[in-house]
């Protein structure tokens, strides 16, 4: 064993029922080996509320420590290794543009509902929570999209463009109820480029952010696989682009890809579309039983920052390190559109 790896050992020894380390399932096998809750984003949420732990240490990027921070109970600490772990997607989301397009589209007096997928800073859950909205997951983002067009006249799918396509396309929402705004919204003023004549008659009003690494995988990919392993199994994220998920042989969560791995008969070649660390840990897995492989090698690089070493620095201080917080004006109504979520999924 390494230095690092002798200090969190023995960290984790020493502080028992008082510290729990979250690690999502991006994370690389030599940190996820030591955490003790593992899951997507759902599974990690639900768990915050229940856990006794006076120190919270989550191994994933920054929006998972922050919606940790949001939901903890009083006394609990949320620490994450390293704070420069953030989302690329997330960050297409800022809360000023979010609210300033809100607003713009609700001034011919429709009622929109923003959703914001879990990718998303807590600014941008807080101005969801105030304009009634809710966040959702890969998992359940069909119940929460359907959730949302009951609260009013539109909806507001927000960061990743091709999760709300591919949901739209799962409700059956016809393309023509549909718009996606500008890509300028995201760094420029929406005043110049969200126009509410356009949107006036859509049903589903779509960010245009996206996931880089779920971007990478091609249409071309798959069709090249199913002429020379006709056989083979192909499943991805919901993350990749609609014409990829179209094409393949079934797309979910982090969590239903593992499932469909396990549920798959022995013998059988499964291609799958995400993050690399999980397709590896899934091949390692199931060696000698069932080959699985990657759609294309595709890996986070702000998962990869939390590592061995900034861990065991984080454990090391824990209880002299600032934690995560949030502050209230934002906590409370990014932990009311939080709320929202796990009662329409419970």
């Amino acid at each position: 064993m390494n230095k690092a790896t002798d200090t969190i050992l023995s960290i984790k020894k020493a502080m028992g029922d008082r510290l729990a380390i979250l690690g999502h399932h991006y994370q690389s096998d030599e940190v996820i080996q030591y955490t003790d809750i593992r899951g997507d984003s759902l599974e990690l949420s639900r768990r915050i509320s229940g856990l006794d732990a006076e120190y919270i240490v989550f191994c994933g990027v920054y929006f998972m420590a922050e919606s940790a921070a949001i939901l903890q109970r009083e006394g609990q600490k949320i620490h994450i290794p390293n704070t420069e772990a953030t989302c690329p997607m997330a960050d297409m989301a800022i809360a000023e543009n979010v609210e300033k397009t809100l607003n713009i589209l609700q001034k011919d007096g429709r009622k929109i509902i923003p959703l914001t997928y879990v990718n998303s800073s807590a600014a941008v859950k807080g101005v969801v929570g105030r304009f009634g909205g809710s966040v959702c997951t890969s998992a359940n983002a069909k119940t929460m999209l359907e959730w949302a067009m009951g609260q009013g006249d539109a909806v507001l799918f927000l960061p990743d463009k091709h999760l709300a396509r591919n949901t739209a396309n799962t409700l059956g929402i016809p393309e023509d109820k549909r718009i996606i705004l500008s890509d300028a919204v995201i760094d420029s003023d929406p005043e110049l480029h969200v126009f509410t004549d356009q949107a006036a008659d859509k049903d589903l009003i779509i960010w245009p952010g996206f996931c880089p690494i779920h971007e990478e995988f091609q249409l071309e990919t798959i069709q090249h696989i199913r002429q020379e392993e006709p056989e083979a199994q192909i499943v991805v994220h919901p993350e990749c682009d609609p014409k990829v998920v179209q094409a393949a042989d079934g797309n979910g969560s982090t969590t239903f890809l593992i499932k469909y791995v396990e549920e798959a008969p022995s013998g059988a070649t499964i291609y799958i579309g995400t993050e690399d660390n999980l397709v590896q840990r899934l091949a390692k897995r199931f060696e000698g039983e069932k080959t699985i492989k990657p759609l294309s090698v595709s890996l986070c690089e702000d998962m990869g920052k939390i590592t061995l070493v900034n861990l065991a620095a984080l454990l090391e201080n824990i209880e002299n390190i600032q934690p995560v917080e949030v502050e209230d004006s934002i906590k409370e109504p990014a932990k009311l559109a939080l709320e929202r979520m796990l009662k329409a999924c419970s």
